[in-house]
């Protein structure tokens, strides 16, 4: 016992001097501490044993007995008491080599540092303490998801926990218990250098987000950005390495959210403010700021892709968006199953895939749109007139089923005698698309694939849906949604199944211009468009002010707006 009185008597006086970086040293719970702690272990289950009596919490208030500081220092408090109590019973209990019993003993002692924490005046001493703790939970529970068994152990031995809410979900509330302490602290103002708690604002808000990105819960932080967004401190008080980090942060989780336009803003200034000195950060800012840009139809420069932090991102990107520019679905596909261990692993393949395909569409059809519009006609009086800009549905569908059987595997070849085609297919586009295809002017024939079956696809990989057969009542909905994107320029006339550009005498004439504009120009009107929505609505009484339009919510800037 009298190691335990020796240790409580150290903490004491830490707490009196209100010495919080000596406390967070006393305060240690992984198994690579000095000996001392494992005696301490061996005195507390000797002299408090487990048995239900209240010694050991008699014995802590007895040693941490609760005054009246004199001025310029602290005393112990209630819930510091508690959390003392906790302590010493974690150490007490622990068995390291059982994560279990070790998740649940971290876990009520990272509850009751949080509890203690929230004194207005003296949990600033437990600063230290929290960040470890959070630090040492954090990496538990990361650790704890690859490993199914021990969570369900965990899920089914808990009485006390919400069955509804995840291991990674409830630590991620303790540590935004701790954040929004921080955030609360009325020691400094909000456009004013932090002091106290306000110190560590985006400490426990970076490691609450590493957490969660950890396990895929990423949805789970949209309550401490609206948090931030109401009350945060300016991002810009900080130093160099929580700014970077909590941008960085910021954009994989407006990523992860598919909104690319802030994902790209946020990562951009972190990419702008993380020294050149630092590639392995900059790399990993690349990694997701890139395709942010390719998703908006910007496509990364060969200046940026040939700086060191950006070593082998060439193959990856250029393949990926060769296909997307010339609306190659055999390429497209190709570039990313070349990639796809690297693009899965980093959390992107299934978003490139998936919504890289409407710009892929878009090209496709201003491909077909070339190979089948004649811009001038002769009249019967030998006159030239000018045609209307239109493209057939009927050749977009022949095209999609053409491309459909190569991507299961068909191969074309030429028949041995000419066949002549269907009625409805223009013969230019026709002999555009032999010629682009094999060289030559006859049409072609499509051979199944080797022993006969269709390569299976996934549901993904298809035109429309796996090995759906696209059809004029699946792709007119896929043009429909291209003009409502504003990657299409137009109208559908479905009586006679075409798309009918609009704006081509404006556009100097070049339908083409007119009837497919720039993917990232469209992705920017779309914005806009929304952004005056949300202007109007609040203007009508409707709605939270939606601030200037380049404003990214959790991201507080200074009151000059940097």
């Amino acid at each position: 016992m009298a190691l335990v009185v020796e240790f409580l008597t150290n903490i004491r006086n830490a707490v009196i001097d209100l010495n919080g970086v000596e406390l967070g040293n006393y305060l240690l719970v992984e198994n690579d501490v000095p000996e001392i702690y494992f005696r301490l272990a061996q005195d507390l289950r000797s002299s408090f044993p487990h048995n239900g009596s209240d010694a050991l919490k008699k014995t802590v208030d007895k040693c941490l007995p609760i005054e009246d500081a004199a001025e310029g220092k602290g005393s112990p408090w209630p819930g510091f008491q508690a959390f003392m109590t906790r302590y010493l019973e974690y150490w007490r209990d622990v068995d390291f080599d059982n994560l279990v019993s070790l998740h649940a003993n971290l876990s009520d002692l990272h509850a009751s540092c949080a509890n203690a924490f929230g004194h207005p005046v003296m949990g600033v001493t437990l600063l230290q303490t929290c960040l470890s703790l959070s630090e040492s939970m954090s990496r538990l529970v990361i650790g704890l998801t690859s490993q199914p068994e021990l969570m369900a152990k965990i899920r089914d031995g808990s009485a006390d926990n919400d069955p509804d809410k995840s291991l990674v979900e409830l630590t991620a509330e303790t540590i935004q218990k701790i954040f929004t302490s921080c955030l609360g602290d009325r020691t400094s103002g909000r456009f004013a250098p932090p002091k106290g708690k306000k110190t560590h604002v985006y400490i426990f808000a970076n490691l609450t987000l590493r957490l969660l990105f950890a396990c895929g819960k990423s949805r789970f932080a949209v309550q401490m950005f609206t948090n931030l967004s109401a009350s945060g401190p300016a991002l810009s008080l900080y130093p160099a390495s929580q700014r970077v980090t909590f941008l960085y942060n910021l954009g994989r989780f407006y990523f992860d959210f598919d909104h690319f336009y802030r994902a790209h803003m946020c990562l951009e200034e972190a990419y702008r403010q993380c020294p050149p000195a630092f590639q392995k950060h900059r790399r990993q800012i690349l990694t997701f700021w890139i395709p942010s840009n390719i998703l908006l139809g910007r496509f990364p420069s060969i200046s940026l892709l040939q700086r060191p932090e950006a070593a082998g991102f060439y193959d990856i990107f250029v393949p990926i968006c060769a296909a997307v520019r010339a609306g190659n679905f055999l390429a497209f596909q190709a570039a990313m199953t070349h990639n796809r261990d690297w693009l899965w692993a980093k959390g992107l393949y299934v978003t490139l895939f998936t919504r890289l395909k409407q710009l892929v569409w878009r090209s496709f059809t201003r491909r077909i749109f070339l190979l089948t519009w004649q811009q001038d006609q002769t009249a019967g009086g030998g006159e030239m007139v000018n045609k209307a800009a239109v493209l057939s549905l009927d050749h977009v569908v022949t095209a999609a089923q053409y491309v459909q059987k190569l991507l299961e595997g068909y191969v074309a070849q030429r028949p041995p005698t000419p066949r002549a085609p269907p009625s409805h297919v223009s013969r230019i586009y026709l002999r555009a698309v032999s010629n682009s295809a094999a060289g030559g002017t006859e049409p072609l024939l499509l051979a199944p694939p080797a022993g006969g079956r269709p390569r299976r696809l996934m549901p993904m990989e298809g035109l429309v849906f796996g090995n759906k057969r696209p059809e004029l009542e699946t792709v007119e909905p896929i043009v429909a949604n291209l003009v409502y994107a504003g990657f299409l320029n137009g109208f559908i006339a479905r009586q006679s199944g075409r798309f009918a550009v609009e704006g081509a005498k404006k556009a100097g004439g070049n339908a083409v211009r007119a009837g497919w504009p720039g993917a990232y120009q469209s992705v920017m009107e779309r914005f806009r468009e929304d952004y005056e929505v949300a202007v109007q609505r609040y203007n009508a009484g409707e709605g939270e002010p939606p601030g200037e339009m380049d404003d990214v919510p959790g991201w507080v800037r200074s009151q000059g707006g940097a």
